[in-house]
């Protein structure tokens, strides 16, 4: 039997078997070994174990070998073998509730997410940016916070920046110098990243997280299996942004739950070393943090990779599970490699732990857990107990029959489109064109007045050279009169006249 009580059946050897206690899974674990040796196996064994107990599961399938956890076992005289000298009760060829997902939109549901909530940490590190580019990066989040306005994908990203450059002299008393050259740079990362895939990932509808947290009738757990087969070669960074973006979001958005007999969800890491690899220390010590702290948000982390050394060393000693798989030891590198993996066990007096690491068979592995405590067990060297499902993947048919039934069929199809940052300076840009020409009209209007009122000053200056017999009068008499008192008088008549 796969569980009992909350006790995780994981293997075992004829004469013990390796149970983890489930209220432990959240401390995290870690699955690692050569290419070939049974890593693939283990992750569904886990993913099974997890569903059983209801604990919904998400995992990234970068093999494409993952999907037959939705489908029962198939007899074979080397399960039986193994069920026997295990000493399993019970065992039974079951599926596991699955749901797909696929960025590609070919193998699963679409799954997305916003540029607002990668963020620019994650989004920096994903287009490399140096570090004036993020500082630029950084303040086109700012600027679209206080304008207003929504930074859901790519044209909107791109809009902003483009509305940065233009307004860059107004900006720049508030915000900080902004360069063309660094908006330049990061418009031709954006580039390279649409080209990537990166515009399936960046919109809506994004993805809820109670859609990956969810049950199924009977109470077992969801599996949910990201088709990272393509994803992961196009773009290993963008693969890697979306796993960070989603262990970030859980942390952020899940309540605290404290110590639970059970997780509240789990997740699995295939090829871990993608979170890390070139990543820059900002980014690296936020991991870290989120590892240490999400586990009393009831979430629990299973990194997979080829070799303990691919995780920083304050990630690898907050892992509870253990699970590894033999390496190979051809150099004196390789050896060295091999004695400081197995210095991250607990020892066994009855084990040579870094000669074992070496001489294990595929499907075999060194095992340590936690106790009830929380107390590391000594390493031990098991069989990995067969799956209840299949191992291997489903056909075509059989994943598009099983997406047909899905309950999320039909809710992420559709990309939405909504006012966000591009239709509003789209409307701004409308808004100003109009302003201008109306202002142009108005100088129009203001220009022909002008050219009339001069035109009249001109005229009405030909008709004043003209005397009438009253003004050569008047001009006679003015110049007739000297003293002071006449002057007066002349003012006070001519004064009177243009009164009247």
């Amino acid at each position: 039997m796969s569980s009992t009580n909350n006790k995780l059946l994981i293997g075992g050897n004829g004469k013990q078997t390796v149970l983890m206690d489930a209220s432990m899974a959240n401390r995290h674990g870690m699955v690692a070994g050569a290419t070939g040796t049974g890593k693939t196996v283990t992750l569904q064994i886990l993913a099974e174990n997890f569903s059983k107990i209801g604990v919904p599961v998400f995992l990234a399938d970068v093999k494409g070998d993952v999907s037959g956890v939705g489908k029962p076992a198939k007899p074979h005289p080397k399960i039986d073998e193994r069920i026997e000298t295990i000493g399993i009760e019970g065992y039974q060829m079951l599926p596991s509730p699955v749901v797909f997902w696929d960025l590609f939109r070919k193998k699963g549901h679409p799954i997305r997410t916003t540029v607002s909530e990668i963020g620019p940490l994650l989004l920096s590190n994903l287009l490399e940016l140096n570090d004036t580019q993020t500082g630029i990066l950084y303040s086109c989040f700012k600027i679209a916070d206080d304008e207003g306005m929504l930074i859901l994908d790519l044209k909107d990203l791109r809009s902003m920046l483009m509305w940065m450059g233009d307004n860059r002299a107004e900006l720049k008393s508030e915000y900080g110098n902004i360069s063309t050259a660094s908006i330049g740079a990061i418009q031709r990362g954006l580039l390279v990243l649409e080209e990537q895939g990166a515009e399936f990932l960046l919109g809506e509808p994004a993805i809820a997280l109670e859609d990956l947290m969810s049950h199924d009738f009977s109470g077992r757990g969801v599996i949910n299996i990201l088709d990272a087969s393509t994803l992961i070669q196009k773009s290993p960074k963008l693969y890697s942004t979306f796993l960070l973006w989603l262990l970030s979001e859980l942390f952020e958005t899940l309540p605290e739950v404290g110590d639970a007999d059970k997780p509240k969800f789990v997740m699995f890491f295939d090829e871990a070393h993608l979170l890390f690899n070139d990543a820059p220390k900002v980014l690296v010590s936020k991991i870290e943090q989120v590892v240490r702290l999400i586990r009393s948000k009831g979430v629990g982390i299973y990194f997979i990779s080829q070799s303990p050394l691919d995780i920083p060393e304050e990630i690898l000693g907050q892992l509870g599970l253990k699970i590894q798989h033999a390496l190979r030891a051809f150099t004196p590198k390789d050896q060295k490699s091999v004695r400081v993996v197995a210095e991250t066990f607990r020892a066994n007096p009855d084990l040579d732990t870094s000669t074992v690491i070496t001489e294990l068979g595929v499907g075999e592995a060194l095992v340590s857990t936690l106790d009830a405590d929380g107390i590391p067990t000594q390493v031990e060297r098991i069989l990995i107990r067969p799956p209840e499902s299949r191992i291997g993947p489903m056909n075509a048919t059989e994943r598009k029959e099983q997406i047909a039934r899905s309950p999320f069929k039909g809710r992420y199809d559709k990309t939405l489109d909504r006012e966000s940052a591009y239709e509003m300076l789209i409307e701004r840009s409308k808004q100003s064109a109009a302003q201008e020409a109306q202002i142009e009209k108005e100088e129009a209007v203001r220009a022909e007045a002008e050219k009339k009122a001069k035109a009249a000053s001109k005229s009405s200056s030909r008709r004043s050279t003209r005397q009438s017999p009253t003004e050569a009068f008047m001009k006679s008499a003015a110049r007739a009169i000297g003293s002071s008192l006449g002057r007066r008088v002349i003012r006070g008549v001519l004064g009177s006249i243009f009164k009247g």
